[in-house]
């Protein structure tokens, strides 16, 4: 154990996060997305949703300030009459981490699909909300 680390974090997503440069991204992926989120380094966190895992990294890992939108979401589908309650759970962490909140964009999940495997590294978590995935793109420690 080490002090001022969020204990849910294990020592594999330490070290991407550690690794990870300003303007890297992280695509924390719900327990529908399809093959771990793609990118070659996936650490499992099967056993967390992704509120837990955002409150943990966002303790450690600026967001890009560079940037008008370091968050992206998986938009509904055009159509579908869901609404994903679990943003706003998003924007509540995020605003306990920065200033500005997550400061989000929507994509389509075509375009989502497109990013996720671009990002540095993916969590693949047992999230169970639907549209629940979510982009961090790093910013630099001021």
């Amino acid at each position: 154990m080490l002090k001022g680390i969020p204990p849910i974090i294990p020592p594999e997503l330490l070290k991407i996060l550690m690794e990870m440069g300003h303007g890297d991204s992280i695509l924390l992926c719900d327990a529908n997305y399809p093959r771990f989120g793609s990118p070659e380094r996936c650490v499992r966190m099967d056993g967390y949703g992704i509120p837990e895992i955002l409150d943990a990294i966002l303790t450690l890992m600026p967001l890009d300030a560079m940037v008008e939108h370091p968050t992206t979401f998986m938009a509904v589908t055009p159509g579908d009459p869901y609404v994903p309650v679990i943003w706003e759970t998003y924007r509540e962490i995020g605003l306990r981490h920065e200033p500005q909140g997550l400061r989000e964009r929507q994509i389509l999940n075509s375009d989502f699909y497109k990013e996720g495997p671009a990002c540095y590294a993916c969590v693949a978590t047992g999230e169970r909300a639907l549209y629940g995935n979510v982009i961090l793109r790093k910013g630099v420690i001021k």
